[in-house]
């Protein structure tokens, strides 16, 4: 006779759905407060919907997408035990990219993978998530939460985020509109942002204890490291979106992200236009760069070539406007809360960055 087999529940492999159900209990308020009049229902169902009635006066609706992580600062987060910005960082990272193309994010998805479930813990994560989609003014529609148990430790997790905005087609922006003699304006960056953090950890990181990383320190102003590297990304969506609808005369946009100034801002531009940032002399640019990247382009030893491929130097979003309309674009810039710089201008070229 056979041995009968043993009884192995989903919980004796490590997933346990009541956790689950009692995390989505736990997210439920942040995410209806981002709720737009468009959404359709809410948590529970196995898609999301949201209406597009709103724009069916559009000559040409276009929907644009874009998918992103947050990258290895999450490791940094799960050291210092700090969860509850990392979802702003998500969602920054997705919205500012498709602003770019004049597109208003509309809606947004997560997806969280972590080894362990545990509620509290995945509501601080949502909860970041949702703060950052109002204040981008996107609603959070859904998303997943998986428990891999085996596959990753406990207390690790990954987070990828997923945005849908739309703009009418003759009111897009980018590289079409740009031409030599246009003026690039810089709007500032809260410091690392999301990217970079690989060298981040190997240089400022690893090999401290969390007592060191959230010692204040001169080099940044009395601020920790802690503090300086765990900063969200700045969001610049919500007031973009804004200042378009009310017509500040925009040409293009460039999310300056992994690849620095150097692999980001050539996006903006066409194949016949340089874009010649002034980097300035000894001192460096000719705008603030927040301390803890300079004390990280230091401790890594860039040369400034290698720094503008890596680190944002200050800088989250870039804008080209017409040299006539930088006094308007500036003062709709302000009038949104921004602090625009002149960084630069557009020249006849091949479509790259230089630097002077």
């Amino acid at each position: 006779m056979a041995d009968k087999p043993q009884h192995v529940s989903y919980a004796d492999a490590g997933v346990d759905v009541d956790e689950g159900a009692r995390a989505v209990d736990a997210i439920k308020a942040a995410v209806a407060s981002t709720n737009r009049p468009e959404v359709i229902g809410g948590l529970g169902g196995f898609g999301s919907c949201f209406s597009m009635s709103a724009y069916k006066d559009m000559e040409d609706p276009v929907l644009v997408s874009g998918t992103d992580g947050v990258g290895t600062k999450l490791a940094i987060a799960q050291l210092l035990n700090r969860h509850e910005t990392v979802g702003e960082d998500l969602v920054a990272m997705c919205v500012d990219d498709v602003v770019p193309i004049g597109a208003e994010p509309l809606f947004f998805l997560d997806y969280v993978a972590i080894g362990k479930l545990r509620a509290e813990h995945v509501a601080k994560i949502v909860g970041g998530i949702a703060e950052g989609c109002r204040k981008s003014g996107c609603a959070l529609v859904g998303g997943e939460m998986a428990e891999h148990p085996g596959v990753m430790n406990p207390n690790d997790y990954d987070l990828a985020g997923f945005v849908v905005g739309v703009v009418d087609r003759p009111k897009m922006i980018g590289p079409h509109l740009v031409h030599e003699g246009d003026v690039i304006l810089g709007l500032p960056s809260s410091g690392i942002h999301s990217n970079g953090y690989s060298l981040v950890r190997k240089v400022a990181i690893e090999g401290k204890t969390v007592e060191e990383l959230e010692r204040p320190l001169p080099e940044l102003g009395g601020e920790s490291l802690a503090d300086a590297v765990m900063r969200p990304t700045t969001i610049y969506a919500g007031g973009l979106v804004r200042a378009l609808k009310a017509g500040v005369p925009i040409h293009a946009m460039a999310h300056i992200t992994g690849g620095g100034i150097t692999e980001n801002l050539n996006r903006a531009l066409p194949a016949n236009v340089d874009a010649v940032v002034d980097r300035g002399g000894e001192d460096g640019p000719a705008w603030d760069v927040p301390p803890v990247i300079t004390y990280m382009v230091r401790a890594a030893g860039l040369t400034p070539d290698e720094a503008y491929k890596t680190f944002n130097m200050g800088v989250g979003m870039s804008i080209i406007c017409g040299r006539d309309d930088v006094d308007e674009v500036c003062e709709g810039l302000v009038a949104q809360g921004f602090s625009p710089f002149v960084m630069g201008e557009c020249v006849a070229g091949e479509g790259k960055v230089t630097y002077r």
